[in-house]
């Protein structure tokens, strides 16, 4: 029995047929899997304005395998156009209504199986999390990389442009320079072409075993996409025929491997709260800072890719992908963990065979010993926080400094636009968690403004989160957040706190009774909410939990 037949046979299906015949089916479509087709596709995303030409391909495949597809859609937010005003607040929770989305299309209209179609920051991660609430055969076709826009005859992308505004305002470049740099940094389709949020988490999905080989990489506007997504359609047969479904492949070793090859790469540090929040939805799986910090210490960095390294998605994909990734870390991850592919890791990694080293290093020869990401603890994040350690540079890792404290991001770019923030400061942006926010804001402005003016020894911490594209000693999701009386509420202007990394540290340099005492007088700034927001506020939970709802 298929699970579709719930909607399509037996006499008391008739009056359900009736409406099945109005969206064009037959007698015969009545006979075949229904396959589910979730598109983001949305005209103001770059990531995702080319998903409807591979929707096409998709749905041509189904229906020449005898199956009938069934294409809906869901929500894609932009952070890059989001990123610095009250939109931002609505990024990370627009995870968890594409989550109920997808849950709700496929429970309402029973499809016997998905393909998945995210591209940018919150999209994928919360199709994953419906897949494994619903646990039926799904297959994850992720957009793509955008390819690297062109300046002078060098390679440029989104990032290079949020820093060039920060060096145009300090007058390091002019504004013609920065107009330039506008009009070519983002060429096209795709998600924005280095190592941000979007590119790791599409890593993580292949990784985990939920897309692919290559799909990862595979470029927006390449050929080679259409061929992934051509044959993840062809595929997505096969699981239904042998019943293979998203708990058999995201286990607890598959989110292992995740977190390994994350670490390898040196990834967005929101992947401490998308890799949890799935994990969460996996019956028997359990992910948490913990984990992240255990493997740290063991997983060496092997890929230096945009904002950490110089290299870029294309550089990866041409050097062979998260196979190639995957096959140099082959002695530290588990290879017998089942693929969308119908096959094991270590099949599929038998099948690599050119690797270029020179961008994928071997264990043997890392860029660094320890993962790309680091969690530090300390009397100001007594839960945890997360720095992109691999986008540190080494006289960095170690710091120590007077606080300048701001209660909004808004605040803080105010403070450097007027140049008072300066070389060896520790800048503090706090109520900006998940329920502080609400929504806990990227702070890619603040970063790249920094970056920007050349003020290369700023730390930045907060208990809101930073783009993938941030670089630097920025260090997020403090946890518990202030708005929940968390430690670093108490945190006033001139304090010292003192970073270190290498010993995964974090603290402010107060007595326990003095932080104490006042956060017994802290006041939390009142937020002005109506509707998904303050329903978000109320249910969320705090970053070191992966901010997902209660």
């Amino acid at each position: 029995m298929m699970r579709s037949d719930n909607i399509k046979k037996g006499i008391n299906r008739t009056s359900h047929r009736s409406l099945l015949r109005a969206c064009g089916l037959n007698d015969d479509d009545m006979k075949k899997p229904f396959i589910g087709i979730a598109n983001s596709y949305t005209d103001i995303v770059p990531g995702h304005i080319h998903l409807n030409s591979l929707v096409k391909e998709i749905k041509e495949v189904i229906r020449s395998m005898g199956g009938v597809p069934f294409e809906f859609s869901t929500m894609a937010v932009c952070d890059g156009l989001a990123m610095n005003h009250e939109g931002m607040r609505y990024s990370l929770p627009s995870r968890e209504l594409i989550a109920n989305t997808v849950e709700s299309m496929a429970m309402a209209h029973q499809f016997d199986a998905l393909i998945l179609m995210p591209s940018c920051d919150k999209v994928g991660p919360g199709m994953l999390m419906a897949a494994a609430r619903l646990n039926i055969p799904t297959i994850v076709i992720t957009g793509g990389p955008m390819m690297p826009g062109q300046y002078n005859g060098e390679p440029i992308d989104f990032i290079d442009v949020t820093e060039a505004v920060g060096a145009a305002q300090s007058g390091k470049i002019s504004e013609e320079e920065l107009y330039e740099l506008e009009k070519c940094a983002c060429p096209g389709a795709g998600s924005c072409a280095g190592l941000f949020t979007a590119n790791t988490m599409a890593c993580v999905t292949e990784t985990l075993g939920m897309s692919l080989p290559g799909c990862a990489t595979a470029h927006a506007v390449s050929d080679k996409k259409v061929d992934v997504a051509r044959k993840s359609a062809e595929k997505i047969f096969e699981l239904l025929e042998k019943d293979i479904k998203p708990s058999d492949i995201m286990t607890q070793e598959a989110f292992e491997n995740a977190i390994i090859v994350d670490l390898a790469l040196g990834g967005s540090t929101n992947t401490t709260l998308h890799i949890p929040a799935i994990a969460h939805e996996v019956e028997g799986v359990e992910v948490n800072l913990d984990l992240f910090d255990e493997l740290s210490h063991k997983v060496p960095y092997i890929c230096s890719i945009r904002p950490g390294g110089s290299n870029r998605m294309i550089d990866v994909d041409n050097a062979g992908g998260i196979p190639a990734v995957m096959k140099n870390l082959s002695s530290i991850i588990s290879t017998d963990c089942m693929t969308v592919n119908a096959q094991t890791v270590e099949e599929n990694l038998n099948e690599v065979s050119d690797i270029d080293y020179d961008v994928i290093h071997t264990i043997e020869n890392p860029v660094r010993t320890e993962g790309g990401i680091a969690v530090l603890y300390g009397n100001i994040a007594p839960n945890g926080c997360v720095i992109k350690q691999g986008a540190v540079n080494e006289d960095m890792l170690v710091h120590s400094g007077p606080c300048k404290v701001y209660n909004s991001e808004e605040e803080c770019v105010a403070a450097i636009e007027n140049d008072e923030i300066v070389d060896g400061d520790v800048v503090v942006i706090k109520f900006e968690g998940p329920k502080g926010g609400p929504g806990m804001r990227e702070m890619l402005n603040p970063t790249a403004a920094i970056m920007g003016r050349e003020l290369y020894h700023v730390a930045l911490i907060t208990d809101g989160r930073f783009s993938g594209g941030s670089r630097g000693p920025c260090v997020g999701h403090i946890s518990p957040e202030a708005a929940e009386g968390g430690p670093i509420g108490a945190i006033e202007n001139g304090d010292i706190v003192s970073i270190n990394v290498k010993e995964r540290k974090i603290n402010l340099e107060l007595s326990d009774d003095e932080i104490q005492e006042r956060l017994s007088k802290l006041e939390i700034p009142e937020r002005n909410l109506k509707g998904w927001l303050k329903q978000y506020q109320q249910l969320a939970t705090s970053a070191d939990k992966g901010g997902v709802l209660k």
